[in-house]
């Protein structure tokens, strides 16, 4: 909220100490006394405007990152934790949790940690661990950006393009004159169920003849990724320390893949692109051969430092509202995070209308305000009568940055807004007619005498 007092010792403690500097040496950079200094990083002081301006101008220090910098994801993300059914007896208000997290960050972190471990099934006794969840979490922890294959890759796409024209092109004439790989497109029939395969013995790269033009591109960088970014991918993984094979091999091919979209859609030009079209998606698509689940993945990774994209959010999920990929990047979305979502977000009404941008701004119970794109996507299939698959895909940014997205004219960004939750198990809002369940820790109550909008009454906490 903007009037809410901001309380960030944590970040700011975090930057001195990575700046290798003392309270007093800080503080004489940002012109306030030590003292001072000291209670903001106790978080007996809140952040003002102008000291946020001030680290802003003196460090490298991007003011959005706070909130994905607050110790457990900050009050929203606590929150939706202590939702969970065996804290429904306590009664924690959300004063108490401000309490918590300004004055003992270390210990609300440390919950935080503890719970999703819990969550996740990750356990530190050997039991089994969730591979996807650990993927998740590293991806998360670096907001989704990968400085080292970013640079590799741009570097590389000038290099391809000013070979040729035809992106796909060049790419296949690196593999076959620098590693000796060709690529072969082959009948349906023949791959199976397979959209591709590296076949060693015959060095040569096969795909299916499904693959559609931005499909293909991406498979061919894909492999070019595992060749020549194999050191970077080498080192990302194990810096990440999984304790699972099986995630460790999934967030390699994550890397790989990041790195074939930053080959299709290179850093800087792709930033360039996004701001000067107001981040049209459909132009987006055109202008790099990309799909558009690809582009829109693309954008929750734009966190260069010195020169940040908006902080975009991405979802996507199935008809039965089952998330497959959900990246929250720089954004801080508990869109992203929530495990629930809520049926009167668009992104379910996608389904209705196929390959249709539908455009919603949307206000969650902690006030927040967020500008969501939903449209379809359909994978590749092999071939007519097979079972096809369909998913949406929800992106977004908060209201506050979506002033100059194309899709926003004619929006009022601080006007009405479709009021919606993180799923009706997490949600508090009353007179819902959508509502299928009342949300975990508050008392069900039945009146015979009495019918209201929503089918489940509640009481308080």
């Amino acid at each position: 909220m903007a009037d809410r007092k901001l309380f960030a010792g944590h970040a700011v403690r975090r930057l001195r100490r990575q700046s290798g500097l003392t309270q007093a040496a800080m503080a004489e950079v940002l012109t306030i006394s030590p003292s001072y200094l000291n209670l903001v990083e106790k978080n007996q002081r809140p952040l003002s405007a102008s000291l946020l301006v001030k680290l802003a101008e003196s460090f490298d220090f991007d003011p959005r990152a706070l909130a994905a910098g607050e110790p457990g994801g900050g009050e929203a993300a606590i929150r939706r934790r202590l939702a969970d059914p065996i804290f429904a007896d306590l009664e924690i208000d959300r004063n108490e949790i401000e309490e918590w997290l300004a004055g003992a960050p270390g210990g609300a972190e440390a919950f935080a940690r503890a719970f999703d471990r819990m969550a996740t099934g990750t356990q530190s006794d050997g039991g089994a661990a969730d591979p996807i969840a650990e993927v998740r979490r590293e991806i998360e922890r670096w907001r989704g950006h990968f400085a080292d294959l970013d640079a590799i890759a741009e570097a590389l796409a000038d290099e391809l393009r000013l070979g040729a024209g035809d992106l796909y092109g060049a790419i296949a004439e690196r593999l076959r004159v620098k590693h000796q790989l060709g690529i072969r497109v082959l009948p349906v029939d023949v791959m199976a169920q397979l959209l591709r395969r590296m076949d060693l013995h015959a060095r040569q790269l096969q795909l299916s003849e499904t693959l559609d033009p931005a499909s293909r591109t991406f498979a061919a960088a894909f492999q070019l990724a595992q060749i020549e970014a194999r050191g970077e991918i080498d080192a990302l993984a194990k810096g990440a320390g999984f304790s699972d094979r099986q995630a460790e091999r999934l967030f390699r091919r994550h890397l790989a893949g990041y790195f074939a979209a930053a080959v299709m859609m290179p850093y800087a030009r792709f930033l360039r692109a996004c701001e000067a079209t107001g981040y049209d998606l459909e132009l987006l698509q055109r202008r790099f051969g990309a799909g558009f689940e690809q582009v829109a993945h693309r954008l929750t990774t734009l966190q260069r430092v010195g020169a940040r994209g908006l902080p975009f959010f991405l979802v996507r999920i199935d008809r039965a509202g089952q998330a497959s990929k959900r990246f929250s990047g720089a954004s801080n979305a508990a869109l992203a995070e929530a495990d629930g979502r809520c049926p009167l977000w668009r992104v379910h009404y996608a389904f209705d209308r196929p390959g249709t941008l539908a455009v919603q701004l949307v206000e969650l119970e902690d006030q927040s305000r967020w500008l969501t794109l939903s449209r379809t996507v359909t994978p590749q299939r092999r071939r007519y009568g097979d079972v096809p698959a369909e998913f949406a895909i929800g992106i977004g940014v908060a209201a506050a940055h979506a002033g100059t997205l194309a899709a926003a004219r004619g929006i009022d960004l601080k006007g009405e807004a479709t009021p919606i939750g993180l799923g009706c198990r997490a949600c508090q809002r009353e007179a819902c007619p959508q509502r299928s369940a009342p949300p975990l820790g508050r008392v069900l109550t039945i009146n015979e005498r009495e019918r209201g909008i929503s089918a489940f009454s509640f009481g308080g906490d």
